[in-house]
C-alpha cells in the first residue's frame, strides 16, 4: 500500500478534529461535530485495516468504506460550509482534500 494514502488520511484526520474544536456548542453543532469526527477519523482508520486485508475482496471492501467514510465526512464540511459555521480560510484545504 502506497504511504502517502496512509499519511494523507492520518493528517486528514488531525485536521478535521482541529475543524471540530472550533465549532461553537450548539445542540445542531455537536451532532454535526459528532459525525464529522466519527467519519473524518474513520477513514484513515479503515485504510489502516485494509493494508492488513486477509484477500484482495477483504481489502476492497475496507477501501470501500475508508471511500463511503470520506464522502460522508465531505458532506458535513458542506453544511458547516454552508451555514458559515467556521470560516471558509479553516474549511477549503481540508474541503478540497475530502473531494
Amino acid at each position: 500500500m502506497d504511504k502517502d494514502i496512509k499519511n494523507r488520511t492520518f493528517e486528514f484526520a488531525l485536521k478535521i478534529i482541529d475543524v471540530s474544536e472550533l465549532l461553537p456548542p450548539s445542540n445542531a453543532v455537536s451532532t454535526i461535530a459528532r459525525q464529522l469526527i466519527r467519519s473524518g477519523t474513520s477513514i484513515g482508520a479503515n485504510v489502516e485495516e485494509a493494508t492488513a486485508a486477509s484477500s484482495k475482496e477483504d481489502f476492497a471492501y475496507r477501501m470501500n468504506i475508508a471511500l463511503r467514510e470520506a464522502r460522508e465526512a465531505h458532506y458535513w464540511l458542506r453544511i458547516i460550509q454552508a451555514r458559515n459555521i467556521v470560516s471558509s480560510n479553516v474549511l477549503n484545504s481540508v474541503l478540497q482534500e475530502s473531494e
